[in-house]
């Protein structure tokens, strides 16, 4: 396959213009739209739908689009191995990663990436939603959960441990649990969905933070909500401990049951496509958030 046309395939994708990726590349839009015509009779399908002033990716087309991107940086990557061009970290990087934890810890470090690596723009998605990344065409994900796709490969950041905690409001008024079953008598927020989560505590001692039941009036599909509901009195809520570090810290939350800690397996990892090479610009984001974040976290100081 011609990864000539494959790079004008990419480019007329970002740019939804052949005229305009053509110019790129130095080609003639006559030319350009030739090429891409050849592609797709190659590939026997329309990738791009056409008008007299723009093109849109056809839906074959917006799936191929991350194999044509995998194409090109393979063959960067195998050029790059034999002594020829340089590695340089240059181009846009798809990252995306929980809201809460990006905007604590990944946000603040940005400017320092950027004026380290001037040729890396950044297209950053924050969000607790999970983006697919290979239907996104995203080159890394950070995830706080463990690794069920086959289809990933990851850097393991730092643990993720999970602590119950409330307000001090709230447990001067509802009491302090002192045993895993004094839960069944306070309020509890629930994150996601409705389920059961084992608590393990000294000497082997288990206990159970079940939001299935009536006294869970309260579930939240956000991190940073569900804390700020913590923090307002709501009731007790089982979260990440880089996450309420600084509550705890202040006095705005009290842990709860202090001598447990949530059975969970969740790790913070960086995963990116298996099949992806790993490209300058991704390794080296990789390498700059272990440097920044995974040698000494935040939250265990």
């Amino acid at each position: 396959m011609d990864t000539e046309c494959l790079r004008l395939f990419v480019l007329a994708a970002e740019k939804n213009n052949i005229s305009a990726a053509g110019k790129v590349l130095g080609l003639a839009p006559s030319i350009a739209s030739a090429r891409l015509a050849k592609l797709e009779r190659a590939l026997g399908a329309d990738l791009l739908h056409r008008s007299t002033r723009k093109v849109s990716l056809s839906q074959e087309g917006a799936e191929f689009l991350p194999y044509a991107k995998e194409i090109l940086a393979q063959e960067e990557a195998a050029r790059a191995a034999l002594g020829y061009g340089k590695p340089d970290a240059t181009g846009t990087l798809r990252f995306t990663a929980p809201s809460t934890f990006a905007q604590l810890y990944i946000v603040p470090l940005l400017p320092e990436f950027l004026e380290r690596y001037p040729g890396i723009r950044l297209d950053l998605r924050l969000s607790d939603a999970k983006y697919d990344l290979i239907e996104g065409s995203f080159d890394l994900a950070l995830r706080n959960a463990p690794i069920e796709d086959t289809s990933l490969k990851g850097r393991k950041l730092a643990d993720d441990t999970r602590i119950l905690c409330a307000s001090p409001d709230y447990l001067a008024k509802a009491g302090v649990p002192e045993t895993p079953t004094d839960l069944d008598h306070h309020q509890l927020i629930g994150f996601g969905i409705r389920n059961s989560k084992r608590l393990l505590g000294p000497d082997n001692a288990e206990g159970v933070f079940d939001t299935r039941g009536s006294n869970t009036r309260l579930m939240m599909n956000n991190g940073l909500s569900q804390k700020l509901a913590t923090v307002a009195g709501a009731g007790i809520s089982a979260n990440s401990l880089w996450s309420v570090h600084q509550e705890l810290k202040s006095g705005l939350l009290a842990r709860v049951l202090p001598g447990y800690i949530v059975d969970d397996p969740t790790v913070l990892w960086l995963l990116y496509p298996k099949s992806n090479v790993l490209t300058a610009k991704v390794r080296v984001f990789i390498d700059f958030l272990l440097e920044k974040i995974a040698g000494s976290p935040a939250w265990l100081d």
